[in-house]
């Protein structure tokens, strides 16, 4: 890493960031063509804290399969060539070639073998530093503006000619880690569209007290989100209950939904199917076999057997339903409405817990004004977007990550060819 009171004037690609997506532009730039004088600027001292937070610590780097479809996006089109340019698969060699190795764990979800972040971004610098990137940390950039078909970047350290740009500045999400936004306008300046940006996988606030006391409870289920005059957004997966309201990856996917359309100014109702893989004919069916088998037992405990006992003595007692009713006593009106509240659970969301805790951010600069096959500004030549700068938003199991890994690969390779 290049001291931060390094002076480096004149650059041949200037990359503005350098978390994930800018430390993979600079790297593939580099094996591309080893020529050009590349640098990363930074506006920390200590690069990739969005990096070392991740996966708990421990950076889930990508997942066994990545398809379009676990993307939220303007145009889903450009997506599938990015990802198809970078899969998964080659980003998992990609790794293991720097000496990362990786496992897998639930639902696709790799990991490095050691368990701990800091394997990764040391893996990435010390790529990027021996293949001759300037590093520069304490540079934050300032402004960007367009020279005689070049750029000049004003930053905190001084000002840099560069040929070539790349916004690797990423989003507004976990501000800690010095995501601020100002990539946006850096966008916006040189000629981009921005749809407004929104949380994305953050957790849910409920209004009233159903939640409280199952807070630390986990199960699957399957989520809608409805917005009116839209189709409904479904999510399927585990589920936490906490003290504020809901968490993990089910309500973490459904949360970008939901805080779009706050944004736009429409309704957005969410509901969960407790009882996922299920509809009302295999639920009333279930019970009124139990019914049969064991006509005194009591509802709680019958519902126990679809999800957990905390939920089930929940949901009875938020229905009124009395917990000493046994199953051979439950009226047919009575459990056709048990049945039709387990199938769609109204959950009465707040807010979400916004940036602070959201993983990634929604919105950006829209897929339209890039070209997919360089990921080169079509309104800004030769200004590059990688990442999460980008429209584009994938759900909870290191799909953000690979978008990171596949675009700064498409960008590296195309804005390192002088």
């Amino acid at each position: 890493m290049v001291d931060p009171a390094a002076t480096i004037r004149h650059a041949d690609i200037a990359i503005v960031g350098a978390g994930a997506a800018g430390l993979a532009t600079a790297i593939f730039a580099a094996r591309h063509n080893p020529a050009p004088l590349i640098v990363a600027l930074d506006g920390a001292r200590k690069l990739g804290a969005k990096i070392l937070v991740s996966g708990g610590g421990r950076c889930n780097v990508t997942n066994v399969a990545v398809e379009p479809d676990d993307f939220r996006c303007d145009n889903p089109n450009p997506l599938r060539r990015v990802l198809r340019s970078f899969t998964a698969q080659q980003a998992a060699g990609f790794f293991r070639e720097l000496g990362v190795g990786l496992h897998e764990e639930e639902r696709g979800k790799l990991f490095p073998d050691s368990n701990s972040a800091g394997t990764v971004l040391a893996a990435l610098v010390q790529e990027a530093t021996a293949r001759n990137v300037a590093l520069l940390t304490g540079h934050r950039v300032l402004g960007i503006a367009p020279r005689a078909g070049a750029f000049e970047l004003l930053t905190s350290a001084g000002r840099v000619h560069a040929l070539r740009v790349v916004l690797a500045t990423g989003g507004m999400s976990l501000p800690k880690t010095g995501s601020d936004g100002t990539g946006y306008e850096f966008a916006r300046r040189l000629g981009h569209t921005i749809i407004p940006p929104v949380p994305a996988l953050a957790p849910l606030e409920l209004e009233g007290d159903f939640h409280a006391s199952l807070a630390g409870v986990a199960h699957d289920v399957e989520l809608a989100v409805q917005v009116e005059g839209e189709r409904a957004v479904a999510v399927s997966g585990p589920m936490l209950w906490t003290h504020f309201g809901i968490s993990g990856p089910a309500a973490m996917d459904a949360s970008g939904a939901w805080e779009r359309a706050r944004a736009e100014g429409k309704r957005a109702a969410v509901a969960a199917n407790l009882v996922p893989g299920r509809d009302f004919a295999a639920v009333e069916r279930q019970l009124l076999q139990r019914a049969v088998e064991h006509p005194r037992e009591r509802l709680p405990g019958a519902l126990a057997e679809l999800l957990p006992s905390r939920v089930a003595a929940a949901v009875a007692a938020h229905l009124a339903i009395p917990s000493d009713t046994q199953l051979a006593q439950l009226a047919r009106q009575t459990r056709r409405r048990l049945v039709h509240a387990l199938l769609a659970w109204p959950l009465p969301v707040r807010r979400s817990r916004g940036y602070t805790h959201a993983e990634v951010t929604a919105g950006g600069v829209p897929l339209r004004e890039i070209n997919p096959a360089t990921m080169e500004s079509r309104v800004c030549p030769g200004l590059f977007l990688v990442g999460e700068i980008l429209n584009v938003d994938g759900r909870i199991g290191g799909f953000n990550f690979q978008w990171a890994w596949s675009t700064g690969y498409v960008a590296g390779s195309a804005c390192a060819a002088f």
